[in-house]
């Protein structure tokens, strides 16, 4: 039975190897799981090592082969970051590391997870400190909750309704007002699918 930092490392570097064919650095696997030093991958690594779960190789810097994965493998998504559900921040960062999920919230399709902050959408039910799974895809239908990326910088998370030409993302709060974009202005990212919440 892994521990769930040891299983985050375990997706982290699996995921890493599929993506781009080497192990990520010990710097990256502290960034990812958000540890302060560099001796706490230390521990993870050997505690995978001797449950059997990764092999170091010798004589080669980096060297870290998955040899199995645990065997109710849930599935993860990308953790892109925080994300704004009242005033719009930076676009979506970059994936910082994977979350699993349960399998029946996935349904076709790439999906991804975002931490939001910001009150903007609680009469939705999505509260300041709620991750949100989002299917990605570029379309969605009047009505939907998606995440907006807006003139190509800020990303986030409304209701969209479409209106003649232009675009309006409206809050599920009423101390925050509709903004209405012309379509150029609005790329949709993905639409929300799911919702996680820790109390």
């Amino acid at each position: 039975m892994l521990t769930r930092k040891q299983h985050e490392l375990l997706m982290f570097i699996h995921e890493r190897l599929k993506e781009a064919g080497v192990p990520p650095s010990f710097d990256e696997m502290k960034d990812a799981l958000d540890l302060r030093s560099k001796s706490g991958i230390h521990r993870l690594i050997t505690a995978l090592e001797e449950r059997g779960f990764i092999k170091r190789l010798p004589n080669r810097a980096r060297a870290i082969e998955v040899v199995r994965m645990p065997e109710s493998m849930t599935p993860a998504v990308p953790m892109m970051g925080r994300m704004a559900a009242g005033v719009p921040i930076d676009a979506i960062q970059n994936h910082s590391h994977s979350i699993p999920i349960p399998p029946d919230m996935l349904s076709p399709g790439e999906h991804f997870a975002l931490e939001v902050r910001g009150d903007s959408m609680i009469e939705a039910g999505i509260l300041d400190g709620d991750t949100v799974l989002i299917r990605r895809g570029d379309s969605a239908d009047t009505g939907d909750i998606v995440v907006a990326l807006v003139d190509e910088e800020e990303a986030t998370l409304k209701r969209i309704r479409k209106k003649g030409a232009s675009i309006a993302l409206e809050a599920a709060n009423p101390a925050y007002e509709t903004r209405i974009f012309g379509p150029d202005r609005v790329r949709v990212q993905g639409r929300l699918v799911g919702l996680l919440r820790r109390y």
